[in-house]
């Protein structure tokens, strides 16, 4: 099936938060989507973007999709970190993922950033092995560490 690989626009996100919620299905964690339609209209395409999204289309249809935004790292400077890379099953194994990637690469190399980062689960060793050959080192040795809402409240309620 042909693709193309173009800028998000808003009407899109429709497409993009269902893509979304078919990696939580796949990583586990089908109830922890919060963000709806409306957030990402919002924040991707309000007066304060907060982050830039590419889809793949085929046939009309959005079938992956790369959202990223800026970083800056106090070692490197300006960065770009990829939230999340979607392929939609159907689509898995047909290059597009790997297409997707290109783009977002060729994104960080026109801003001219020092690092692109994004995290992968331990578990999805397909993944890993392609980013791996295609460059990445996957970074084993660090953990991720995210403070939710109620770590949030928990830590300000222990001030």
């Amino acid at each position: 099936m042909k693709y193309i690989i173009r800028d998000a626009e808003a009407t899109d996100m429709a497409q993009v938060h269902k893509l979304i919620k078919e990696l939580a299905v796949f990583e586990k964690e089908d109830k922890a989507v919060e963000v709806s339609v409306e957030d990402l209209q919002r924040d991707g395409f309000g007066s304060n973007k907060l982050f830039h999204c590419y889809v793949a289309e085929a046939d009309g249809e959005v079938v992956g999709m790369a959202l990223l935004f800026n970083r800056y790292s106090t070692w490197k400077g300006p960065i770009i970190h990829l939230e999340d890379l979607i392929v939609t099953e159907s689509m898995r194994g047909s290059g597009l993922g790997a297409a997707l990637l290109t783009k977002v690469v060729e994104h960080g190399y026109n801003l001219g950033v020092k690092r692109i980062n994004w995290e992968v689960l331990d578990w999805n060793d397909p993944a890993i092995t392609f980013y791996e050959s295609r460059g990445a080192k996957v970074m084993r040795d660090w953990n991720v560490v995210h403070l939710d809402e109620k770590g949030i409240q928990k830590f300000l309620n222990k001030l």
